[in-house]
């Protein structure tokens, strides 16, 4: 292992939970307003994912009053405080933007069945 290898594997902290396009996410967010902070949680599915080892980051949809958001962000950025699973997706596709341009039962996305 070269030296910016080994440099990337000492700042991860803690590993971040498995998920994958299609997985409905809630990701708990530090959000500093002056000289308070708090947590804000986005819930949407997630779109895609970049790993790039440090890197890495994963792009969450939701619809909002009507209008899609989307926020990408870093998988180990020290503002996450935690990624929670709320339920996994079945889909056949590895980036799921063609979601964008779809409204109402066309987002809808299968559950996955664990047996």
């Amino acid at each position: 292992m070269n030296e910016l290898q080994q440099f990337s594997q000492s700042q991860i902290k803690s590993e971040p939970p498995r998920f994958n396009a299609g997985d409905t996410l809630k990701v708990h967010v530090k959000v500093v307003e002056g000289t308070r902070e708090r947590v804000q949680i986005f819930e949407g599915v997630c779109i895609g994912r970049h790993n790039d080892g440090l890197g890495s980051t994963f792009t969450v949809r939701k619809v909002s009053f009507g209008e899609g958001v989307e926020r990408v962000f870093p998988l180990y950025s020290p503002r996450l405080e935690k990624i929670e699973v709320a339920r996994r997706g079945d889909v056949r596709r590895a980036k799921l933007y063609y979601l964008r341009g779809r409204t109402g039962k066309g987002t809808r996305i299968r559950e996955k069945q664990e047996y």
